[in-house]
């Protein structure tokens, strides 16, 4: 059996819970098994407890889950706070806890805390435990794994279509859900747009191409979604976060890369399109369908 933690029980960390409750049923080497939630929103809490088994154990605060004694027998955390919390829980579980750690995407929301905690991550990966082994710690880039996307990744593996040169890949889509204090609304809790959504993309980008970028170039705005709502009761004002842009990505190995995205096209035929075309051939994956097409 695998203890598993949750940090974080909104819309993402309930669709976990149900995922490991998924996986509890099936026949592998390792069943997991939900031993405990952490979340310091009620609202949150309340949605989550029709999905707990009787044995979980709740927490409001993940630093009181993380310094319970209950606790050490966790072999792994699942990390599915709000961005601008992403820092402090990982810091915390990397000095308080030797357990494995997916953090949803992204790592971080600004490129000075994402380069100190890969720092501080790299540091203690080198604190193995002899139970667990060495530390994994996973930033949740679950589009590599969409079947469709997937296959895409294995024929550019293989060569199918000689060396790549060209990869767009479009998102035409539905505004961003609702959140808890709608926190991603905003570029500041957020990281924006091009960090909470479209690091699903560059990830793909590097990842198909094999290769860093060396030129970025882009442009967006805002406007259409979320236009009708206002947060200055709290001092934030309105919604800053782009709901379209284009962006160019030059590679070291001279492909290019382009992201298309659309976040009021809510009924595209696919929610996402990828081609890729190399010297010999083309290869192209779709996502998921929404909505009426006909």
């Amino acid at each position: 059996t695998l203890n598993f933690a949750i940090l974080g029980v909104g819309c993402i960390g309930r669709e976990h819970i149900r995922n490991l409750l998924l996986l509890s049923t099936l026949s592998t080497a390792e069943t997991p098994r939900l031993h405990s939630i952490a979340d310091p929103d009620a609202g949150s809490r309340k949605e989550a407890e029709s999905l707990l088994p009787s044995d979980c154990i709740v927490f409001t605060d993940h630093k009181q889950m993380l310094t319970d004694p209950r606790s050490a027998s966790i072999d792994a955390i699942i990390v599915a706070t709000p961005n601008f919390n992403h820092f402090e829980v990982v810091r915390d579980i990397l000095h308080h806890s030797k357990a494995h750690i997916l953090v949803e995407k992204p790592l971080c929301t600004t490129v000075e805390d994402s380069i100190a905690l890969s720092k501080l991550i790299e540091q203690e990966q080198d604190h193995s435990d002899s139970r667990l082994g060495r530390r994994v710690v996973w930033v949740g880039m679950e589009y590599r794994f969409i079947p469709s996307i997937s296959r895409l990744i294995e024929e550019a593996d293989r060569g199918s279509i000689g060396k790549p040169y060209m990869l767009s890949i479009r998102e035409h889509r539905f505004p961003f859900l609702a959140k808890v204090g709608q926190w991603n609304r905003f570029n500041t809790t957020s990281g924006g747009t091009l960090v909470e959504k479209c690091c699903h993309f560059f990830d793909l980008m590097r990842r198909i191409l094999r290769s860093d970028p060396v030129q970025v170039i882009g442009t967006g705005g805002g406007g259409v979604n979320h236009a009708d709502e206002n947060y200055d009761d709290d001092g934030r004002g309105r919604p800053d976060m782009l709901d379209h842009a284009f962006v160019l990505v030059d590679f070291a190995n001279g492909a290019r890369a382009l992201l298309d995205l659309c976040m009021f096209a809510e009924n595209s035929r696919h929610q996402e399109e990828i081609s890729l075309v190399g010297d010999r051939g083309k290869v192209e994956a779709f996502g998921a369908a929404h909505g009426d097409t006909r």
